[in-house]
């Protein structure tokens, strides 16, 4: 069994884009800026946003963060939004989600200038990506991709089942390994709650994303010998025993999945870290096709 390491993975692709960022500056050009919006003070969206900031602060770019209160209206927001949009210093931005609740998310995401959409939520870039032109895709399936590919798991004619359908990860990963690309070429059979027979789908899974939310979901008996298993869940659970109170559960349980499986991800640490380096490769393209 080898262990998909997201966290060296994640490591590795800062270095290259630390590198990149001095060849630029060495050359007199633009440094990458990438700027986030957080709305309230929802704690994982403050840590999630504080580790972007730090990762751009590792790899040499330039970074702004927004906040707005909890009761900052939608128009605000939009507002901000307009802002960063026509400022030519910004090269990407994100809008943390969740937002509070009497904000319409998906008016949000629309209002993003599709070219700095470095987290790759707008429509443009989404049909893009189900086209195979050139856009920018979401960080997390990205991560994936990229994952598979630094550790050379064969995608090409083998069965992927992704358990999910999510605009984020499962129905992006089942275009994505579906298409003609290096990471892909795949079978693809996506689940979610109204699949039956959901174990016989499983079972004949030469490589599985599980990405439902539902923490220890994917059993032993649900997976065949020579697995591939990439976990997308992360469920905090109450742990008395830990300093924090809580202990980061995937949707695998990975003790006993991880013994049938060739290669496997482990949470935290697997695909989470490749998250942020995806998005930091995301801000350097944006960069690149906005300064030339």
């Amino acid at each position: 069994m080898i262990l998909l390491d997201g966290k060296k993975t994640a490591a590795d692709i800062k270095e290259e884009i630390a590198l990149e960022v001095r060849n630029l500056k060495d050359n007199g050009k633009k440094t990458p800026h990438l700027a986030a919006v957080i709305v309230g003070n929802n704690g994982a969206s403050i840590t999630y946003v504080n580790a972007k900031v730090k990762a751009c602060e590792r790899v040499g770019f330039e970074s702004t963060l927004i906040r707005l209160t909890e009761e900052a209206s939608e128009e605000e927001l939009l507002n901000e939004i307009a802002i960063l949009n026509i400022d030519k210093d910004i090269d990407g931005f994100i809008v943390q989600l969740p937002l509070p609740k009497h904000i319409d998310e998906q008016k949000i995401l629309m209002a993003v200038d599709p070219n700095k959409d470095v987290d790759g939520f707008h429509p443009t870039n989404v049909g893009k990506m189900a086209l195979n032109l050139p856009t920018f895709i979401s960080a997390t399936p990205y991560g994936i991709l990229e994952l598979l590919e630094r550790y050379h798991v064969e995608t090409s004619g083998k069965h992927v089942v992704v358990l999910g359908r999510s605009h984020i990860v499962g129905s992006p990963m089942s275009i994505l390994l579906s298409q003609k690309r290096k990471v892909g070429n795949a079978t693809v059979t996506m689940c979610h709650s109204r699949t039956k027979n959901l174990k016989e789908i499983t079972l004949q899974a030469d490589i599985i994303i599980a990405a439902i939310g539902i923490p220890e979901f994917l059993k032993a008996d649900m997976v065949k010998e020579n697995v591939t298993v990439i976990d997308v869940g992360i469920t905090r659970v109450g742990d008395s025993s830990k300093k924090s109170g809580y202990r980061l559960l995937g949707d695998v349980a990975f003790e006993e999945v991880a013994k049938k499986a060739d290669f496997i991800t482990p949470v935290p640490g697997g695909v989470g870290p490749m998250t942020i380096a995806m998005l930091l490769k995301n801000t350097l393209l944006a960069c690149e096709r906005a300064n030339g």
